[in-house]
């Protein structure tokens, strides 16, 4: 015979078992059904609201009726590895990588523009602080070794993500691929921008911990991209380095 702890652990797994998955799970013995509804309906809208708010553009690309089934299917197949509710998007993401993967009637997007949604949410709860990277803001870009913000992450998309939503959902993906900066200012604010190639060349060897001056860095990408006049690449470096200074992309100079 179950002890009471054995059988109130065995209680709670079919219940929960119930909620996560009403159609396949029974629920427990004994529980009204109307009482059982209102825990699913409860559990759900909880969810399901989260996940809206986490990733507005992707639910406006759903009608209602294959977005509840999406956010019922993560709800049903994944088990989620935090309790927190900020990291529930993160799990939605892992679900969609991991497990899901593009089913019929989704987007050839949807990978990417979640990846993307989820970038934002990301930084803004990011524990990083600018301040615990020691640089000099007012620091000499170009003969001293510039400091990428651990907060600016670069992103590189097949599909333009940045662009999508009802009025545009691309079947396809385009010749070239969509560089994106993310980062957080020191305001806490997230921003986006776009990056033609040579910046985002420009940041990954910027963020290379063997990175050195500004620009030695301006001219190996120079060097990378077969610039005849590598001094015009660090003429016009010197410039994208300021603003990025400007965005808090940058910190400064790193302190020898």
């Amino acid at each position: 015979m179950k002890t009471p702890p054995e059988r109130l652990a065995r209680l709670q797994e079919v219940f929960a078992g119930h909620i996560r998955d009403p159609d396949r799970q029974e629920p427990p013995p004994d529980i009204e059904n109307r009482r059982m509804h209102i825990y699913r309906r409860l559990f759900f809208n909880n969810i399901d609201s989260l996940l809206s708010s986490n990733f507005p553009v992707l639910r406006s690309i759903y009608d209602d009726s294959d977005w509840r089934g999406l956010v019922r299917d993560f709800y049903a197949e994944h088990r989620c590895q935090t309790p927190l509710f900020p990291e529930v998007a993160k799990e939605f993401l892992r679900y969609l990588q991991d497990n899901r993967g593009i089913r019929d009637g989704d987007p050839p997007f949807m990978l990417e523009l979640a990846h993307y949604e989820w970038v934002e949410l990301a930084l803004t709860i990011d524990e990083r602080e600018h301040s615990d990277v020691p640089a000099d803001p007012t620091g000499d870009l170009l003969e001293g070794r510039p400091v990428l913000s651990p907060l600016a992450w670069p992103l590189s998309y097949r599909f333009p993500v940045h662009r999508i939503g009802k009025s545009f959902q691309p079947t396809e993906a385009p010749d070239d691929p969509t560089h994106l900066l993310v980062y957080r200012n020191r305001k806490d604010e997230v921003r986006f921008m776009t990056l033609n190639d040579v910046t985002r060349l420009l940041i990954d060897v910027l963020g290379d911990e063997s990175a050195a001056t500004g620009r030695a860095s301006l001219l190996r990408v120079a060097r990378d991209i077969g610039h005849p006049r590598p001094e015009r690449v660090v003429e016009a470096g010197a410039a994208v380095l300021q603003d990025l200074l400007e965005r808090d992309v940058l910190l400064g100079a790193r302190i020898e």
